[in-house]
């Protein structure tokens, strides 16, 4: 099961995925005290009586990042999860390029928001599983949970960044598409990415992914079907 949780300034489908046992990971966490919505992940994982095993980010744009600082301070021994094309964009360093993209969009406002981000613990690689990219976290957690993170594959898919990612579970038919696919159109490239290579990365998702396959992207409509969008 996928829940999803509109959190931050730009309304971000922040998901969180079961597993099995009560386990669960994140996806593009948004929550932050600038939009009055701090705790609307943790109360949910509380009030569901769900433990998270990771934060990943399927990019490092602002508004997919802000809730790391909260949910770090929740749970300060989960691993954060980014592609190292985009990894610039988190830690101690990312304030600069975080600023540059706010001052771009005329939202400079929020850099308070972005400006103490923790850094990645582990990198997402194209074709790798979720659990190939983060066993060395993995030591306390049961061999049904292992398999279960690695029904999860990763599609390094840049183009509305250089670090952008979906995650595919083919069995399950689940396609998280962060920023790359939204029903019925694209994300746009002119935030750091790149159109030319956008195009490859539709290419590469109609060619690898069911046509079955639900997606949640990162903003607006889920749960439409991937022939839905290469129509």
């Amino acid at each position: 099961m996928v829940k999803i949780l509109r959190t931050g300034p730009l309304g971000v489908n922040s998901l969180v995925v079961e597993l099995c046992e009560n386990k669960v990971f994140i996806v593009d966490p948004a929550c932050c005290e600038y939009c009055g919505d701090k705790t609307v992940i943790s109360d949910y994982l509380k009030e569901t009586k769900k433990e998270p095993v990771a934060l990943v980010l399927t990019h490092g744009h602002f508004d997919h990042v802000a809730g790391l600082p909260v949910l770090k301070e929740f749970y300060p021994d989960i691993p954060v999860l980014i592609h190292n094309d985009d990894s610039q964009m988190i830690g101690k360093n990312s304030s600069k390029i975080q600023k540059e993209e706010l001052d771009a969009i005329g939202f400079s406002d929020f850099l308070s928001a972005v400006n103490a981000l923790p850094s990645a613990d582990c990198f997402l690689e194209d074709k790798k599983t979720l659990f190939d990219c983060m066993e060395h976290f993995s030591a306390g957690l049961s061999e049904k949970v292992k398999n279960s993170l690695k029904n999860w594959k990763i599609l390094h898919t840049p183009g509305h960044t250089m670090g952008s990612v979906c995650l595919y579970n083919e069995s399950e038919k689940l396609l998280l598409s962060g920023d790359t696919v939204f029903y019925g159109s694209y994300g746009r490239t002119d935030l750091g990415g790149s159109e030319v290579l956008m195009m490859q990365s539709l290419k590469k998702l109609k060619q690898d992914v069911d046509g079955k396959t639900l997606v949640y992207p990162g903003h607006d409509y889920c749960g439409f079907k991937m022939g839905e969008f290469f129509f």
